[in-house]
C-alpha cells in the first residue's frame, strides 16, 4: 500500500469511527484502538470503563489485529467474556512511527474486512 493510500484509508476508518461516535472531531489511533477493543468485547457497560479497563481493550484491539499475522492465538473467553490471546511471536518492529504505520495499516485491513461482513457498529 503506497503512502498516499494508507493515508486516505486511514482518514476513511476515522471519519467512519467520528461518525459513529457522533463526535465533530477526528479520532487519535488510540481511541481507534479503544473501540475497536469494544467490538471485539462485544459489550458496552452500563457505567463507564475503568483505566484498566481501557488499556485492556487496547490490548484487545491490538491483539484482533496482529492475530492473523501469526503474533497471537485466541485462547477464548474468560467468565467475564473478555477475550484472551498466546503471545505466538514477538512485536519486533522497533520506532513508534513504524509501528504505528504497521497498526494502522492493520486497522484500515480490519475496517475493510469488517465491513465486507457487516458495517461498523457501536451498538
Amino acid at each position: 500500500m503506497e503512502v498516499w493510500e494508507k493515508d486516505f484509508e486511514w482518514l476513511k476508518v476515522r471519519h467512519i469511527v467520528k461518525d459513529a461516535m457522533r463526535k465533530d472531531q477526528l479520532p487519535d489511533l488510540q481511541t481507534v484502538l479503544f473501540l475497536i477493543g469494544v467490538q471485539e468485547l462485544g459489550r458496552i457497560p452500563k457505567t463507564k470503563f475503568t483505566k484498566e479497563e481501557k488499556r485492556d481493550l487496547m490490548h484487545v484491539a491490538v491483539c484482533t489485529l496482529l492475530e492473523p499475522d501469526g503474533f497471537f492465538e485466541f485462547e477464548g473467553r474468560d467468565q467475564d467474556g473478555w477475550p484472551h490471546w498466546k503471545e505466538l511471536q514477538s512485536f519486533n518492529i522497533k520506532g513508534e512511527q513504524e509501528q504505528e504505520h504497521f497498526l494502522i495499516i492493520k486497522i484500515i485491513e480490519y475496517f475493510q474486512k469488517y465491513n465486507e461482513v457487516t458495517a461498523f457498529s457501536l451498538n
